[in-house]
């Protein structure tokens, strides 16, 4: 299982939960399961959020494979310019 940690901004959509383990796949499975588990959030996941993956930041690639001992962050998205 990935362990998944959020970022405090998410903890008003968690009832306070920001760390626990998932069974996920892919990054897209990630962010289904998050929007199932944590219905108030899902629109925020929908908005764009950066994944990191054991220290590798990912955005928009969600079929970025997630290893089952993996540690996965929610970032904000990160903007360039």
């Amino acid at each position: 299982m990935a362990h998944v940690i959020l970022m405090d901004a998410f903890k008003r959509f968690t009832g306070g939960e920001v760390e626990f383990d998932l069974e996920v796949e892919t990054i897209g499975h990630l962010m289904r399961e998050l929007g199932d588990r944590f219905p108030e959030m899902k629109p925020h996941l929908d908005e764009g959020v950066a994944v990191a993956i054991d220290g590798q930041i990912y955005q928009e690639t969600w079929t970025e494979t997630i290893p089952p001992d993996a540690e996965v962050h929610l970032i904000p998205q990160i903007g360039g310019g």
